[in-house]
């Protein structure tokens, strides 16, 4: 039997509570699961959606190498696409709230998309598919 979606994302992020509430304040992201593995490491899960099926798993770097990775796990490219049924409200909700986005909202044959950087310097792209 093949898998039938991917569940998590992980991000590898400097702290977890400084994700947790970035992503939760400025993107409007629900914490659903916050666990204690160890004493350095969490199992923490945030969703868009408290009920989505996927969902980024903040990964606390355990090392140098893993933080020289932090805002670069895809070499400076989109990282993550947020989708929304409402692009104007949700682009201004996040300018409201400090998210800093790399340029104006544009209209392309897949939806209207706007590039922002996250707190940790990952590449979204917020998109509203076309009707």
């Amino acid at each position: 039997m093949a898998p039938s979606f991917v569940g998590l994302v992980s991000v590898v992020v400097p702290c977890y509570d400084a994700a947790v509430e970035y992503y939760c304040d400025s993107l409007g992201f629900h914490l659903v699961q916050d666990d204690r593995v160890s004493p350095e490491k969490r199992w923490v899960v945030i969703k868009p959606d408290p009920l989505a099926e996927w969902g980024l798993l903040l990964a606390k770097a355990a090392n140098d190498a893993q933080a020289a990775h932090i805002g670069q796990q895809t070499g400076g490219r989109v990282f993550l696409f947020l989708y929304t049924d409402d692009f104007h409200s949700t682009y201004c909700a996040f300018l409201e709230r400090g998210v800093e986005f790399l340029e104006i909202p544009r209209h392309e044959a897949y939806g209207r998309v706007a590039k922002f950087q996250d707190e940790f310097g990952n590449i979204w792209d917020l998109l509203e598919k076309p009707n």
